[in-house]
């Protein structure tokens, strides 16, 4: 686990000393090593100083910030017969053996293009990945986008990495996020996407309540059970809701040590009830509490690792930094969590507003486009955080089958079309079946920017200083970063 970069040259000069220049801009908490490759050499040390220090002539180069989370993790890049390649990521089911790497290498060697295009209609995982061949750069990401990858492009440089602050450093001004789903190969031109696979905007099929719970029940338990195979303890982000509990409750299931984390402000009464849920489950719960200052401190390094300032997604990183932050404490390398769940099953108030306003097709639109720009919502934003304490972030909702699966269901299965209704009316059926106790599945949603505090205190450090929570947001983005502007979205 780790991050990438991927930059090539545009008039064939010598690329390797900006590719050392965007892997020391990665966000890292003690990499084991650091690797660059041309299309034909690689080289890996042990420090960044011994990096700076090799000579390497290409106008194509990969890097890769490497940090170990499973015993089979082995530093990139990689060498294939004729390119070479940096992976991030991980492909399920698990291969107690191999390294993920090898794995996508022995699909990918012969011609890279194609097979990109190949290992993405049939691969299940969550990962980016980027090869240098001599004239050109392939890179890809899965269909979700679990996994963060940006792109951009001047003058000098057409580049890839898994951060912003990456492709800044180089004078990339303009930075989006790689489409998820789809090739790109990079050449002096720039650019050039195909579509490999992406989730269908298909008519709601008709079926009853308990065969899409059924159907959905199974598919949560296959992917919970890959995304906890081999290991020997995880934490699960907990909230006490529904979507988290579901997780922790299927996660205890595989035999896992799993330690539920819950993280607010004092005196939030959110605290009991996750203290309740975690004994109606009977399992092991640590609660962690903070106060404003603790949210004042937590900012800055919110922003500077989520390279936005946007209020919504700062005020819900900085609850999951705190729990990041803890899992690392606790020596623990892997943790779960429940985003995705509210998009594929209906769990925002908009979209009930919707449903009640009478287009039920626009509901279904706005929960499709929803499901289709999750990566850049929400699970980037949470996979850089874990990522920076050296945490891999495993989302069991997050997965291709579940979201075909969702957008296939009518909103029946979802939300009633009254003002009261709990929504997400499948996955409570879910959890009723599976056994979990009444209040967790009878649990009204509530957002973690609320039930923790955090969007409360940021409001309240804004105000004291004279500002709008955008303004006060702002101006710290602008301390860390400058005059760059926040990314902007890629639609293809």
């Amino acid at each position: 686990m780790g991050a990438l970069v991927a930059v090539l040259n545009k008039k064939g000069e010598n690329v390797a000393g900006a590719a050392v220049v965007m892997i020391e801009a990665l966000e890292s908490n003690g990499p084991k090593a650091y690797g660059i490759a041309s299309p034909t050499t690689i080289k890996i040390e042990e420090s960044l100083e011994a990096l700076n220090k090799l000579r390497m002539e290409a106008p194509i180069a990969l890097g890769y910030l490497f940090s170990k989370i499973l015993p089979r993790d082995e530093p990139q890049p990689l060498k294939l017969k004729d390119a070479t390649m940096v992976f991030d990521g991980r492909i399920y089911p698990v291969d107690a053996e191999k390294p993920d790497v090898e794995i996508a290498a022995k699909e990918l060697e012969q011609n890279p293009e194609q097979a990109s295009t190949v290992f993405l209609k049939k691969t299940n995982g969550d990962f980016a990945f980027a090869i240098a061949k001599p004239e050109a750069i392939v890179a890809a990401r899965d269909i979700i986008g679990v996994r963060p990858l940006y792109y951009g492009e001047n003058a000098d440089f057409a580049a890839l990495a898994s951060e912003h602050k990456a492709l800044w450093s180089i004078g990339i001004r303009e930075t989006r996020s790689f489409p998820p789903g789809c090739v790109s190969v990079v050449g002096i031109h720039g650019f050039k996407f195909t579509v490999a696979k992406r989730i269908v905007h298909s008519k709601p099929k008709q079926v009853t309540m308990q065969t899409a719970a059924h159907e959905l029940r199974t598919l949560l338990e296959h992917s919970v059970k890959e995304r906890v195979s081999g290991l020997k303890e995880v934490t699960v982000a907990f909230s006490g809701g529904l979507d988290s509990s579901i997780i922790a409750y299927l996660t205890k299931k595989t035999g896992a040590d799993a330690t539920l984390i819950h993280v607010s402000l004092e005196n939030e009464p959110e605290v009991e009830f996750a203290r309740q849920a975690a004994e109606g489950l009977k399992m092991s719960l640590h609660i962690c509490q903070y106060v404003e200052h603790d949210v004042q401190k937590a900012i800055p390094k919110v922003i500077h690792i989520i390279e936005e300032a946007d209020p919504v997604k700062v005020s819900i990183g900085v609850p999951m930094y705190w729990t990041a932050e803890k899992t690392a404490e606790m020596g623990c390398k892997v943790m779960l969590a429940g985003q995705g769940a509210d998009e594929l099953f209906g769990g925002y108030r908009r979209y009930l507003d919707g449903y009640l306003e009478g287009s039920k097709e626009k509901v279904q639109t706005t929960i499709y486009n929803d499901i289709t720009g999750i990566h850049e919502s929400n699970l980037e934003r949470d996979f850089k955080i874990c990522n920076h304490f050296n945490v891999e972030l495993r989302l069991p909702y997050a997965a291709h089958n579940m979201a075909k699966l969702a957008i296939s269901l009518p909103l029946e299965l979802k939300m009633e079309r009254t003002d009261n209704t709990l929504r997400k009316l499948v996955l409570r059926q879910v959890a009723r079946d599976l056994g979990l106790p009444q209040p967790i599945v009878e649990r009204p949603k509530r957002a973690i920017q609320y039930t923790t505090g955090a969007n409360k205190a940021i409001k309240k450090l804004a105000k004291q200083e004279g500002a709008s929570t955008n303004e006060y947001l702002r101006k710290i983005f602008q301390a860390t970063f400058g005059d760059f502007e926040q990314p902007r979205s890629c639609n293809l």
